[in-house]
């Protein structure tokens, strides 16, 4: 939780600077702070837990040595919000231990909201307990959801469900952080999330946080979640297979 707050403490202190930004893809951005709070947060594992494997978003030389845990980690996930100074984004830090995900911790700087879970512990928002919503209908239903870097380049880019679900829900949001979409399924704010096209660090601490706190995951297709799947159905349990069914409709 430490190394995570300090990496959010430094985007916040820095928030109000000019940025300096390169593109990944044609709308996927990095800034310097996507490199610097990843390089902090690298040199702190790599210094605590020197046998430990790593796997961030802006590192170019990610391998894969068969420890038994490996670190997943995002620097900052929302940052196109940050780039233009919108205050949504997160650090998210998740720990696998022989392909499971055991520990994950997301934190909101603006917000200073803390959410951690561990397997089997439950999940919880700045210490305290926290669950999933108990909404029942798709109808009533307050949804969230992401769209893909190459939405310029692809048929595959989620407007289809993002219809089919406008239709059918109360209401549909996007934020621009996967990691915090999951989050606030976790403690109720939204009842339902699903994307496609994500990575493991995208998913990897949120997923769990989401299913400890009593939530449902699963691949877009309906197949097993988890964080290498590349994509996610995250819901309250209550209306997951109504939002299976939405996304069959685009999936035929």
């Amino acid at each position: 939780m430490h190394l995570a707050a300090e990496a959010g403490h430094m985007l916040r202190r820095a928030q109000a600077g000019r940025r300096t930004i390169d593109f990944k893809g044609k709308i996927n951005l990095v800034t310097e702070m996507d490199r610097k709070v990843e390089q902090y947060i690298a040199r702190e594992l790599k210094r605590r837990f020197p046998d430990h494997d790593l796997l961030a978003e802006e590192n170019e030389k990610n391998v894969e040595s068969g420890a038994a845990f490996r670190w997943i980690v995002d620097p900052l996930d929302g940052t196109t919000n940050y780039a233009h100074g919108l205050p949504i984004y997160s650090v998210s830090i998740a720990l696998m231990h022989q392909g499971s995900v055991e520990v994950g911790v997301v934190y909101q700087p603006v917000q200073d909201e803390m959410f951690t879970a561990t397997r089997g512990g439950g999940a919880r928002l700045n210490g305290q307990p926290i669950s999933v919503s108990q909404e029942t209908q798709l109808d009533c239903a307050l949804l969230v959801t992401g769209f893909p870097y190459d939405l310029h380049e692809t048929d595959r880019d989620n407007l289809d469900h993002f219809r089919n679900f406008m239709k059918r829900a109360r209401a549909v949001r996007r934020l621009g952080s996967a990691a915090l979409d999951l989050c606030y399924v976790a403690c109720g704010r939204f009842d339902g999330f699903w994307e496609l096209k994500l990575a493991p660090w995208d998913m990897a601490a949120g997923g769990l946080i989401a299913a400890e706190a009593g939530g449902r995951l699963s691949a877009l297709d309906g197949g097993p979640y988890d964080p290498f799947c590349g994509t996610v159905i995250a819901s309250n349990g209550r209306i997951h297979e109504a939002m299976e069914r939405v996304i069959r409709l685009s999936l035929q």
